[in-house]
């Protein structure tokens, strides 16, 4: 059942006002809803989501291959099960979303192509008001909520990110991003250049191997790559005794997650052993002929730029074949027949994938106003990387890096529905984050310490982002093993919360 924009809501009035907006209906949004309805049935709540149908992510992402890279029983919700394959492809996400909005009536609650512009709070009224546009009709509609749920992610779904590299205009070829795959794109028996060596190069590499003329994946520096079976033995060993799927995912998620902790546990203490496994994994699955000290050998940490795990060691099978090879270099310019280097030679290609990363989006690009005056969000200190100081009435849902984004969809989505119910019990309508005195003196760092994590997408746009302290409260540790004990224990005595 696929659930497109809605016809019924053609005629809507002029102003509609909810208790909460969710601005999103991808994995964020979608989770967050199933919360709603568990914890606030007495609140009423609507889903505004840009494009036209559900998934986020998996609905914008269409290039060959297009997987997770984080196993389903812990990116997929506790409250649902996984019962196929850990690692799945884009359409096995869509129908598990599919199946999670039917089966809990979520298509009545969602706006589909409806685009949120602007977002302004009115201190006197204690709400939102929203305008929003309707990408089938142009039409401009009104919103009013007591408290908005951003569930957007933090990308530009329309446009990834391309550097601009000298003499683009010059290639004869082909030169397409990943997040805007050409339906019409035919790339068999051509010669296709690959830029960039992330999750979704190491999709993209196997995916196009068998149709390809050859397929060249070009980096300026080597990535880490995990490769293990897409596969786990003990979840089929329980589906064989007929034990209830319900259980099934709550044990192998248990075990993954036990798993994963010791991964990073070894990571930050053993970060030279760790290394050394990957890269003899490496070596072990890609075969001769392939120089691992240039081409496999990071010259980072282990986590500290995501880890792209290889189900069943599919990326390396091309590079075996002699379908696939591997350059470490940098870009000078396109020419013509493809892209000279740095080092001189020329990389020729009928096709350029840039698989380059995202466009780091705030807040949806929605323009946010405090009573009049314009919110500029690099101004805030984030608290827990969900709330933000002087901001009323809002939470941002952004997930893990290291560990499964939906993991932190569901630990802030309970959190906000005990905020709701906190602030009915007590009167409150409006939530704003304060530093409390003796911490405002504090040095304001970075969103994210990039001795920790650092990736390129955020790199670039870290000056938009939120401030943060060198305190637990003051920021997104990235740590889901703390924060799934520290988030139910947060207390709304804390005087970091302003209620009125």
């Amino acid at each position: 059942m696929q659930h497109e924009a809605n016809a019924a809501h053609d005629s809507a009035p002029e102003c509609e006002y909810f208790d909460v907006v969710i601005v999103g209906a991808g994995i964020s949004g979608i989770g967050s809803a199933w919360y709603m309805d568990r914890d606030c049935p007495d609140k009423s709540y609507v889903i505004l989501e840009a494009q036209e149908t559900f998934g986020g992510t998996w609905h914008t992402h269409r290039y060959p291959g297009v997987r997770s890279d984080s196993d389903l029983y812990t990116f997929g919700y506790s409250f649902r099960p996984w019962t196929e394959a850990p690692i799945a492809t884009g359409e096995r996400i869509r129908a598990y979303l599919d199946a999670v909005i039917e089966e809990n009536r979520l298509d009545r609650r969602i706006r589909y192509r409806h685009r949120v512009l602007t977002a302004d709070w009115d201190g006197e009224r204690k709400r939102w008001s929203l305008t929003v546009r309707r990408e089938d009709t142009g039409e401009t509609l009104r919103f009013e909520t007591g408290f908005l749920w951003m569930c957007q992610g933090y990308y530009r779904h329309e446009q990834g990110y391309t550097p601009d590299w000298p003499g683009m205009d010059s290639f004869e070829g082909r030169i397409v991003h990943p997040q805007t795959w050409p339906r019409d794109l035919d790339y068999s028996g051509k010669n296709v250049l690959v830029i960039g060596s992330g999750a979704t190069a190491a999709t993209l590499v196997p995916a196009m191997g068998d149709k390809v003329a050859h397929i060249t994946m070009l980096q300026r520096s080597p990535t880490f790559f995990n490769p293990g079976t897409n596969g786990d033995p003990l979840a089929d060993q329980l589906r064989a005794l007929e034990v209830d799927e319900h259980w099934i995912h709550a044990i192998i998620r248990k075990k993954l997650l036990g798993e994963q902790a010791e991964r990073l546990r070894r990571a930050k203490e053993e970060p030279e052993a760790v290394a050394r496994e990957l890269i003899t994994a490496v070596k072990d699955n890609i075969g001769p002929g392939v120089d691992i000290a240039t081409h496999f050998t990071p010259r980072y940490r282990p986590w500290q730029q995501r880890v792209a795990f290889i189900p069943d060691g599919d990326f390396f099978e091309p590079f075996r074949k002699g379908k696939a090879s591997v350059v470490t270099d940098r870009i000078e310019r396109f020419v013509p027949e493809g892209v000279k280097l740095e080092s001189g030679r020329t990389l020729k290609a009928d096709i350029i994938v840039t698989a380059t990363g995202f466009s780091l989006c705030v807040l949806g690009d929605i323009k946010f106003t405090i009573d009049g005056k314009t919110l500029d969000l690099a101004d805030t200190v984030t608290y827990h990387g969900m709330m933000f100081t002087g901001v009323p009435n809002l939470v941002w849902v952004f997930g893990y890096f290291r560990s499964s984004w939906t993991l932190r969809v569901e630990l802030v989505a309970e959190f906000v529905c005990r905020l709701l119910n906190h602030m009915s019990a007590t009167g409150k309508r409006m939530v704003t984050m304060r530093l409390p005195p003796g911490e405002q003196a504090e040095p304001q760092l970075p969103w994210i310490d990039e001795e920790n994590f650092n990736p390129g997408y955020l790199m670039r746009d870290m000056h938009r982002m939120p401030k943060r302290l060198n305190r637990p409260q003051w920021q997104h540790t990235q740590d889901f093993f703390s924060e799934r004990t520290r988030f139910p224990a947060i207390g709304f005595d804390d005087p970091a919360f302003d209620f009125r």
